[in-house]
C-alpha cells in the first residue's frame, strides 16, 4: 500500500530513472558479457543440445518476451478504466474547441476548471502505464544480453520479406542489423496474437 502511495507521487521518475539505468547497463561492457555469459551458461546446454538455429531462438524469445510482457501489462494495467478515461479527454477536447471557436466565455472559463481534474487524471493514466516498465526491463535486458553474447560467435544468415537473405549482423534499415529487425518483426507479430488471446486493450 505505500509503494502505489510512492509510485502515485514518483511513478514517472522511477520508471525513467530505472529505464536510464538498463540504459546505461548496456553501456557496461563487463556487465553485459558477464550476465549474456551467465544466462548462456545455464541455457546454452539446451540450446545447442536442440540444435536450435539463432532466428528460430529470436522467434522462441520474443513469444516468450510478448507473453510474460502482456501478462504484466494485464495485472498491472485497468484498460477499462484508460479506455473512460480516454473517451473523456477526448469529449473534454472536442467541448474545449466548440468553446473557443463560439467564443463562449461563459463555457471557456467552466471548460478551464475542468480542465486541471482531466489533466490529473490523465496523468494517473500515464504513470499507470509506466508501472510495468519495470518488471519488463528486468527480464527484457538480460534476455537482449543473452542474445548479444551469442551472436558474437554466430555467423549464419537470414532471409528478410522484402530485404532477401543477409547476414545477421548487416544493416538493414539505417544501422539496424538484420537480427534486430528480425526480432522487432518477431515481437510485434506474436504480440498481437498473445494480447487477442489475452483479451487485452492496447496502450
Amino acid at each position: 500500500m505505500e509503494f502505489d502511495k510512492i509510485w502515485d507521487k514518483y511513478g514517472i521518475w522511477i520508471a525513467m530513472g530505472f529505464m536510464m539505468l538498463m540504459m546505461f547497463s548496456y553501456s557496461v561492457p563487463w556487465l553485459r558479457q558477464g550476465v549474456g555469459q551467465g544466462i548462456d551458461t545455464a541455457f546454452s546446454p539446451i540450446v545447442d543440445g536442440l540444435g536450435i538455429p539463432f532466428f528460430i531462438l529470436i522467434v522462441i524469445l520474443s513469444g516468450f518476451t510478448g507473453l510474460y510482457s502482456s501478462i504484466i501489462q494485464k495485472y498491472t494495467i485497468d484498460y477499462e478504466k484508460m479506455t473512460e478515461s480516454q473517451e473523456r479527454m477526448k469529449e473534454f477536447q472536442t467541448e474545449y474547441r466548440e468553446a473557443q471557436l463560439s467564443q463562449d466565455e461563459k463555457k471557456i472559463k467552466k471548460m478551464d476548471a475542468k480542465k486541471d481534474r482531466v489533466m490529473k487524471e490523465q496523468l494517473e493514466m500515464s504513470q499507470q502505464q509506466f508501472k510495468p516498465m519495470a518488471y519488463i526491463l528486468v527480464i527484457s535486458v538480460p534476455i537482449f544480453f543473452w542474445l548479444l553474447f551469442r551472436l558474437a560467435n554466430v555467423t549464419s544468415t537470414i532471409t528478410l520479406p522484402y530485404y532477401g537473405t543477409h547476414n545477421l549482423h548487416d544493416p538493414i534499415i539505417w544501422v539496424i542489423p538484420a537480427w534486430i529487425l528480425w526480432y522487432m518483426i518477431c515481437s510485434i507479430t506474436l504480440s498481437q496474437v498473445i494480447r487477442k488471446s489475452l483479451n487485452i486493450g492496447g496502450l
